[in-house]
């Protein structure tokens, strides 16, 4: 299969981790894929975007931006549609960004499926978090691309819900969650004892993700095991830990290890005891939990609707109320007394990416089942005969 791949990604995050995971995917299975994105992303570097995109967002009004960004559609529909014309596809796949409409025209002018990956519902993320300034315009667009695709991907059921609330017909919403790849993951050792327990946290710190809760508790704590906290990433929050933390007496204890390459990542989350995920959007289905499942480690999460579709209470994590202040250090001192819980957790963890096919492999080819399926219905479509003919046989 022939498989044109659109997006608008300009960063090396986990965005793009996506990305590449999936079309590494679907060329292992033997298919071809043609990327098409903006220039230069094949040389950004881990974190270059989002410094550049926050230089804009701070000194230039919202709409001025904004507007630059729906006007990039002009520029990249052209590239999309002159990629189609030269590699002849099967299937548009796109990941869905806001006023990004390239795959939803095209597709319609050439004729072709279109399967549309969406992460979060963007303009009302941005609309809450970004200071979205041209918000009927960006939620128009965006519902036009969701109601466009011949079947959308939402990453959780949670957002599923979100695209069929925009009028887009269940049977064309399939969920797809993020995925790994075990080979990156190699079967952690057994436990050892140790003077402490590391507790880990990987991603970009933002202050909603409390992990000031965390430093406190472990200021308090007086007790064994003594904990420390190690943080994979960087992010505007890291300034106020260090701040705290010094503040706490327990600058010792609180360990940055910064940005860190992709191939760096599962060797740092196997040096975590307990792997947290303090807070999460409603929607959204967290990379970094996949990661610490793969790992094996054992994970502590907030108890709520779209984590439930990739955790466990008991049985592959410990599940905390996000309403309860204390919630998440109390589960995270049931682990911290009980290494074999924690050994229990996390096996639990790793084994439930098998089983459940949470890898990107399994992804891929689910993609392209779908696929499969839209190029067929759309053939049926244009020559009602051949379905007629495979009735008669």
């Amino acid at each position: 299969m022939k498989i044109l791949y659109s997006h608008r990604i300009r960063s090396r995050d986990g965005q793009s981790v996506h990305l590449e995971a999936m079309v590494a995917s679907l060329r292992a299975a033997g298919h071809e894929v043609l990327v098409v994105g903006p220039a230069g992303f094949d040389q950004a570097t881990l974190g270059d975007d989002s410094r550049m995109v926050a230089l804009v967002r701070r000194w230039l009004p919202a709409w001025v931006g904004e507007l630059a960004e729906l006007a990039y559609a002009i520029p990249a529909t052209w590239r999309l549609n002159q990629a189609a014309a030269g590699f002849s596809p099967d299937v548009i796949y796109e990941r869905a960004n806001l006023f990004h409409l390239a795959g939803a025209l095209v597709a319609r002018h050439r004729g072709l499926p279109l399967l549309l990956e969406v992460n979060a519902p963007l303009a009302q993320e941005r609309a809450r978090f970004g200071n979205l300034a041209l918000r009927r315009i960006a939620a128009a667009t965006e519902h036009f691309n969701w109601r466009r695709a011949s079947t959308v991907l939402p990453v959780t059921a949670v957002l599923a819900a979100i695209v069929a609330a925009a009028g887009v017909p269940a049977s064309r919403i399939v969920v797809i969650p993020n995925g790994i790849d075990m080979a990156d993951f190699p079967e952690p050792p057994p436990p050892a004892e140790a003077p402490e327990v590391v507790l880990g946290f990987v991603g970009f710190l933002r202050d909603w993700h409390g992990l000031d809760r965390v430093l406190r508790a472990i200021a308090a704590w007086q007790g064994a095991p003594r904990f420390v906290l190690r943080i994979v990433g960087e992010g505007p929050a890291r300034e106020g830990l260090e701040a705290l933390a010094a503040e706490l007496g327990i600058a010792d204890r609180l360990h940055f290890t910064g940005l860190a390459a992709r191939d760096g990542i599962p060797a740092l989350i196997g040096g975590f005891d307990i792997a947290l995920q303090p807070g999460a959007v409603a929607y959204a289905c967290p990379l970094k939990v996949l990661e610490y499942m793969a790992a094996g480690r054992a994970i502590v999460a907030p108890d709520q609707p779209n984590l439930r579709e990739l955790l466990e209470d008991g049985r592959t994590a410990l599940l905390f109320d996000p309403a309860d202040p204390d919630g998440m250090w109390h589960c995270v001192l049931r682990l911290g007394r009980d290494a074999a819980l924690r050994q229990r957790l996390g096996e639990a963890a790793r084994q439930e990416i098998g089983r459940r096919g949470l890898t990107w492999a399994d992804h891929a080819r689910r993609v392209v089942g779908l696929a499969t399926q839209e190029i067929e219905r759309r053939d049926t479509a244009r020559d009602p005969r051949s379905a007629h003919l495979e009735t008669a046989s």
